[in-house]
């Protein structure tokens, strides 16, 4: 009997309604306005200035109901459960005919994306293998090949719902295609771990 194991997998984390719809509208109509920052990769994605959980009483109770998924997704990880903390979080206005170009997060562990608009098929969050990696140089590659978990250069993530998340390490590449649909707008963040110890080499972290 044959086996296939699937060695060294990335996690990505999806949970559903993390932020009940109240919060979530409220996040949306609080924070639209505020998204002023330009993205030099489209001139329709604007961005918010860089929060913290404190600066206002609808991230203190996103960041209660974020941080406890953070704890889960932190034990996958580092295989410990460690304590978590949310260091910058910021909304993003994504408006038809805008895109994210690929990206990753530096300075952080773990990113994630909460949905607060419906977004459309086409314009799902894309995550991409990161460039430059260490696998074979010629591929087999064209419309007769079938793309899969082992051989695929990305994975579009599922559908979201208005509160739904993703929770990603943060040097996975990902992106938005142009977004065909109406404004799409996402609270996305960055956490760090408490304290990491590697065989007595300790590093304490503050948020």
């Amino acid at each position: 009997m044959d086996e296939v194991v699937g060695l060294f997998p990335i996690p990505l984390q999806r949970s559903r309604a993390v932020l009940p719809r109240p919060l979530v509208d409220a996040l949306v109509a609080h924070f639209s306005a505020a998204a002023v920052r330009d993205n030099n990769a489209s001139t329709q994605l604007s961005h918010t200035a860089m929060l913290r959980p404190g600066d206002s009483p609808l991230l203190v109770e996103a960041a209660a109901r974020i941080t406890p998924k953070l704890a889960e997704f932190g034990a996958l990880l580092f295989g410990e459960a460690l304590g978590w903390g949310l260091k910058e979080m910021w909304v993003n206005v994504l408006d038809t005919g805008g895109r994210q170009a690929m990206h990753n997060h530096a300075n952080s562990f773990v990113s994630g994306v909460v949905y607060l608009t419906p977004t459309h098929p086409e314009s799902r969050t894309v995550f991409m293998k990161s460039p430059g990696g260490t696998e074979f140089v010629f591929r087999n590659d064209h419309a007769g090949t079938t793309p899969g978990a082992y051989n695929a250069d990305k994975w579009v993530s599922p559908l979201p719902d208005p509160g739904d998340m993703v929770l990603f390490p943060s040097y996975l590449m990902h992106a938005v295609p142009p977004n065909v649909g109406a404004r799409r707008i996402t609270l996305s963040f960055n956490a760090i771990p408490t304290r990491l110890d590697s065989w007595g080499y300790a590093v304490t972290f503050n948020g």
